[in-house]
């Protein structure tokens, strides 16, 4: 069997980065054992759900390179929703409720003021054909209850928390549709899950009494349940839960300059016992990715180790891969010399101001400039090469007996106005021979 892992976002906003976590991980999973990654537009909310969220979370998974293996709209099920409701109905496993939301919040006060449980009391399965006929007349519509099997022990061994063990009796029978006909979370998930062939759910421990249930669900449709994992939650670097995680969206990260890379070799790792590696492809991730890896402590997330991260991509990223964001006229030879320097691509446009000018200078004391202006002749008359910085330099230090600070400074400063940068000797060649004389002469003036 092929097996298969699913993202399931709800399209009612964009994705945040702690849903890219858990898309990026069930697309490493996937990966790692050669099966497949689906996405699912869980858009059964109707008031909510909008097209322009769907089009902008395939826009960011592709930004990404987490290209679904193929993709359901939960829109377009609701008929195999109501065949398998239907099947559990005559098999008796849902059951109609009409208790009003206030009458269930008096229920559960009264259950905790006498120490019990607060879960729901089952009263609605007293109620004969002669009362369900009594409440429709009177316009009561009803919502339905999935029937836990409370003799039956709900067990499963977790990828990442271990054997997890459930007493349905200590549960609520879970509301799956709502007196308007329309579908909750639970039980369309798990009959997509059956119809998509999904083997492997990874998803978030906030699930984990949800999975409770639904494993009861998969038995009563007659399906094995998958393997369920649950990892911890992202907080934020402060080690509290963070309401910016919340909404740190991936259009504000591109816009601060973060490459796609970086945030895949971060959140790959993130809650894994293993290092992050800016090195690693997302290729490389997958091979190593592993459920055992990951602890049972919150995962943090801290934007500044992200841009640390993103420089460190930046540094490696090849002239192809950016070329298209590059300022016009910039070269291979070009990125190759600046790409040190940066911490974002978008920094590349004010380093290249350095090669192309106008630099200013800052104002020298005489014998700097009288240093400068011998620079400025020399460089006039030695061989054009890619080796000009050394041989610049060289000659003055054999002329001057300048060297280090008092040698290279003065010419940096004069040649790109500024007191660090780039390697000069990658730097100069791009810069040409006469602006370079040109910029020595007006430092020297």
């Amino acid at each position: 069997m092929t097996r298969s892992t699913r993202f399931a976002p709800s399209p009612t906003g964009m994705l945040h980065v702690g849903n890219v976590r858990m898309a990026l991980h069930n697309w490493l999973l996937a990966k790692r054992l050669g099966g497949r990654f689906l996405l699912r537009i869980d858009d059964t909310d109707k008031e909510r759900s909008r097209e322009d969220y769907v089009e902008a979370i395939r826009a960011d998974l592709a930004w990404l390179g987490l290209v679904p293996d193929g993709e359901e709209r939960q829109s377009s099920r609701f008929e195999l929703y109501e065949r398998e409701f239907q099947r559990l109905a005559d098999g008796g496993r849902v059951y109609r409720c009409y208790e009003t939301a206030q009458e269930l919040e008096l229920k559960r006060k009264v259950q905790l003021g006498r120490g019990l449980p607060p879960i729901y009391d089952r009263a609605a399965l007293k109620l004969t054909e002669a009362d369900h006929v009594a409440k429709a007349a009177a316009g009561q519509a009803p919502h339905w209850r999935f029937l836990l099997d409370h003799d039956m022990p709900i067990e499963w061994t977790d990828g990442i928390r271990g054997p997890q063990h459930f007493d349905a009796r200590q549960m609520s029978d879970p509301v799956i549709r709502r007196a308007d006909g329309s579908w909750l979370y639970m039980l369309p998930s798990v009959i997509d899950d059956i119809a998509m062939g999904v083997t492997d759910v990874l998803r978030g421990e906030d699930h984990v009494s949800n999975t409770a249930t639904q494993v009861q669900m998969f038995g009563a449709l007659g399906a094995p349940a998958p393997n369920f994992s649950h990892e911890a939650l992202l907080v934020g670097a402060e080690g509290k839960l963070s309401k910016r995680l919340g909404s740190l969206g991936l259009a504000e990260l591109r816009e601060a300059g973060i490459e796609p890379e970086a945030l895949i070799a971060l959140l790959a790792r993130l809650g894994t016992s293993d290092p992050v590696d800016p090195a690693l492809d997302a290729t490389a991730l997958a091979a190593s990715f592993e459920l055992a890896h990951f602890g049972r402590a919150p995962a943090r997330f801290d934007e500044a180790e992200l841009h640390r991260i993103n420089a460190a991509i930046v540094h490696r990223l090849p002239f192809g891969r950016v070329a298209h964001l590059l300022p016009e006229g910039m070269s291979e030879a070009g990125w190759d010399a600046i790409r040190p320097n940066l911490a974002h691509i978008g920094e590349a446009a004010e380093w290249w101001q350095v090669v192309t000018g106008p630099v200013a200078p800052p104002e020298f004391d005489a014998e700097t400039r009288e240093y400068l202006a011998l620079a400025a002749d020399r460089l006039g008359t030695l061989p054009w090469s890619g080796e000009i910085w050394q041989a610049l330099t060289g000659d003055l230090k054999q002329a001057t007996g300048r060297k280090g600070k008092l040698l290279f400074l003065p010419l940096r400063q004069a040649l790109t106005g500024r007191d660090h940068g780039p390697d000069m000797a990658a730097l100069l060649p791009l810069i040409g021979q006469d602006a370079a004389v040109a910029r020595l002469r007006f430092a020297a003036n």
